[in-house]
């Protein structure tokens, strides 16, 4: 995909995808384990639940490539496999899109707190997600998707390496508090401002808080860059049961409710992260688009 045909697309409020892990812990994943060596062993469930997406109305599958950088597999002994998983775990997407959605490359945190607050640095930083995206690109990918980031810094070099290796287009999405502040300093909207500057495509806030938490933050982020808002915020906020289990409160038709609000305020890409569902999109479809 063409930044030109990633306007074009986004031109309209767009749809995203729901959780994954969230899910595939529901399904049967343990704790602790590498999310890309389980779905790549557990096709069939993943593949099922991006099916279920784009049925309900998901213009954008995210592949499940989140923690497939070199930093992630290397705590899992995984380093070796980075081809192997990025190129398949690709496919397992494409497969289930078949022509009907368009596929992110997803790309998340290394993990690893930047200088001088801790070791990274941006020139690690900036390898470690060139080598990435050079796999998802050439695993045919439509778009790069940077989610959950917790560092303005970090994001920039994940934005930097996706214009060194290829002319995809980007997607930025911070994880915040619900008054917009992000864990390692800043807020989403000096962060949004940045990452637009930097050559962003789409900016925004994912996973963090309920949707009905961030309706200041999304309109403040609005008013400050030109480019598409992202808004995928979680089921709400999750207790934790006995069993040390997150469960979400929020009901699908509460959270689509919401998400209206946050397109009032300015989302115009807009899904779910933790704790959302097929359901979860299948009512934000009926009710906006």
């Amino acid at each position: 995909m063409t930044k030109s045909e990633f306007q074009h697309l986004t031109e309209n409020l767009t749809l995203l995808d729901g959780a994954t892990g969230s899910y595939l812990m529901q399904a049967g994943m343990p704790r602790g384990v590498c999310t890309e060596t389980w779905v790549l062993e557990h096709k069939d469930i993943f593949q099922d639940l991006q099916r279920a997406y784009v049925e309900a109305g998901s213009q954008i599958l995210y592949a499940p490539t989140f923690g497939a950088n070199r930093i992630n597999l290397t705590m899992h002994g995984l380093a070796h496999r980075i081809k192997e998983l990025n190129g398949t775990l690709v496919s397992y997407s494409q497969e289930t899109a078949a022509g009907r959605a368009f596929v992110a490359g997803d790309i998340t945190t290394t993990g690893k707190m930047m200088e001088p607050a801790g070791d990274m640095t941006y020139e690690t930083a900036f390898e470690v997600y060139c080598e990435q995206v050079e796999l998802l690109a050439r695993a045919g990918v439509d778009m790069i998707a940077a989610e959950t980031m917790i560092s303005i810094e970090e994001t920039l070099a994940a934005v930097d390496a996706v214009h060194t290796v290829c002319d995809l287009p980007v997607l930025c999405s911070v994880t915040v508090e619900s008054d917009g502040s992000l864990f390692t300093g800043g807020n989403a909207v000096e962060a949004a401002v940045s990452f637009e500057a930097a050559g962003a495509d789409a900016v925004g806030v994912n996973c963090s808080v309920g949707p009905d938490q961030l309706t200041a933050v999304i309109r403040s982020i609005r008013d400050a860059v030109s480019i598409p808002v992202v808004a995928k915020p979680n089921a709400g906020m999750p207790l934790i049961d006995e069993k040390g289990n997150a469960v979400y409160s929020m009901t699908a038709k509460d959270f689509a409710g919401h998400m209206r609000t946050l397109t009032q305020s300015g989302a115009t890409l807009i899904g779910g992260c933790c704790g959302t569902t097929p359901a979860f999109i299948r009512e934000i479809h009926d009710l906006l688009f």
